[in-house]
């Protein structure tokens, strides 16, 4: 009986020492950089409850599909002198992009900024349903559909009828939707749509190769392309929360634009990108970024605003999004104005906004009272003490509050899919636009003192010992939420 004793406890030593093993060198030779929290999490799992961890590491435990590029620093297109971005920026009346924005982006292999004829915001729900019937009625060749959540209602079927309606006309339609996110769409729904003609995928379903694709890496981007030339994009599912309301209530608050102009034929080729990607099918020898595409670009004309498209993933070997906001709060002069459903930041993005406050700039977060997600409320409360000790000005909106977007000094904006949680951040498929245009910047500053009027400043108060406790808890796996 103590001979069993000793080989079975020498056995399960041998399976935690072998499932560290695994785990470090998988996220070594893989180049798998993770948020403290998440290390500790999984070491911490390997050592408790091996037998379970091991195998769950294996299907969910990377993040990227793509190693960072080696280039020599020689490789990197120099940007031009101060005096020439200068005198570039003047001529342009502070419509391009900041220099050090334009460097870091052109340094992590992104489309340029380009000129494009129009951009319209939709801070209504109706407004936003109507943009997104008219983009899909306007196709005459080809369009594109990428959403997470895929409702089979009164929303859903006015796109499903609208898509109907171009199918009709001869116009090549795609359908691509999360596995997880639209986990409850009725097959039959599905079933439906491809015997219209519409050709309909799944990102990444369930039941796949886990040595492929993971099943916590979930396509988030919600647009839609019009024959690659007109784009409807912003934070809005296809369901009717985010349009008409649900259950009597009244429908989020959320963020949408539709730009017309090159933009829209970047976001194709991202959309292309994530359908050939969609099947889970992904090996990371045979993976490539999404190609960098540049179309032709307009010729200065009136009424044209710059944009440039800026999607952040597993798909890219960087974090650009999050490498965006980073160098943002060190290059901040004036103010950060940020809106966001849930907000559970790492440590290094927290410390920045805590620095940038500290030194004078004027941090504005803007947020749900509560969300949708229980969980996520809980895991933002140490992250917004520590900006309020700092001196951030929190506002917190009675209602539901589903929209994203980020300005800086009032000079260029972000809005898209990004929500700031480590999960957006680090782990799912998301796209920004960042507008450099005065009209379209004083736009979103007009709409956000707009919502900041009808919300309620956030109290810091300390708390008790077991609410501490289950917050770090919470924070420990916030990567995951």
């Amino acid at each position: 009986m103590t001979m069993i004793a000793l080989l079975s406890g020498l056995g399960h030593t041998i399976v935690v020492i072998a499932s560290l093993l695994v785990y470090m060198v998988s996220t070594r030779i893989g180049h798998q950089r993770r948020h403290p929290s998440a290390a500790l999490a999984w070491v911490v799992a390997m050592v408790t409850f091996p037998y379970a961890a091991l195998p769950l590491f294996l299907l969910i435990g990377s993040r990227k599909f793509l190693r960072p590029v080696q280039r020599h620093a020689a490789l990197v297109p120099a940007p031009p002198p101060w005096g020439e971005a200068e005198e570039l920026l003047a001529e342009e009346a502070g419509t391009a992009p900041p220099p050090w924005v334009a460097r870091l982006l052109r340094a992590l292999d992104l489309p340029e900024a380009m000129r494009n004829s129009s951009v319209q915001f939709q801070a209504s729900g109706e407004d936003a349903l109507a943009a997104l019937l008219a983009t899909i009625d306007s196709a005459r060749e080809q369009l594109a559909l990428s959403t997470y959540v895929l409702a089979a209602d009164a929303t859903g079927e006015q796109v499903a009828q609208a898509l109907q309606r171009c199918v009709a006309r001869g116009v090549r339609v795609r359908v691509l939707i999360d596995a997880i996110g639209s986990l409850q769409t009725p097959r039959t729904l599905l079933r439906d749509w491809r015997g219209m003609g519409i050709a309909v995928r799944r990102f990444m379903p369930l039941l796949h190769n886990p040595l492929y694709g993971r099943l916590n890496l979930r396509n988030h981007r919600k647009l839609v392309v019009a024959d690659a030339r007109r784009l409807w994009s912003g934070g809005r599912n296809v369901a009717d929360e985010y349009f008409i309301g649900k259950n009597g209530a009244a429908p989020w608050v959320d963020l949408g634009f539709v730009i017309e102009g090159p933009l829209a034929a970047q976001a194709l080729a991202q959309f292309d990108a994530d359908w050939r990607a969609a099947p889970g099918r992904i090996h990371r020898k045979k993976h490539r970024a999404p190609a960098v595409v540049q179309p032709e670009a307009l010729a200065p004309g009136p009424g044209q605003m710059w944009a440039q498209w800026i999607p952040s993933g597993p798909d890219h070997a960087d974090d650009t999004l999050h490498a965006l906001l980073l160098s943002a709060a060190f290059q901040a002069r004036e103010s950060i104005v940020a809106v966001t459903p849930y907000f559970v930041p790492d440590d290094a993005l927290l410390a920045a906004w805590t620095l940038a406050c500290r030194r004078g700039v004027r941090l504005r977060l803007l947020l749900p009272r509560r969300s949708n997600h229980r969980l996520a409320d809980w895991a933002r409360e140490r992250a917004l003490r520590q900006l309020a000790q700092a001196g951030a000005e929190i506002q917190l909106l009675p209602g539901m509050l589903h929209a994203k977007c980020v300005v800086v000094d009032g000079e260029w904006a972000l809005s898209g899919s990004l929500n700031l949680d480590a999960r957006s951040l680090f782990l799912n498929y998301e796209a920004m636009a960042a507008f450099y245009g005065q009209t379209e910047v004083q736009w979103l500053q007009a709409w956000h003192e707009k919502l900041q009027a009808g919300a309620e400043p956030y109290v810091s108060r300390r708390p008790s010992w077991p609410r501490d406790i289950f917050e770090g808890m919470v924070r420990t796996v916030g990567f995951q939420l």
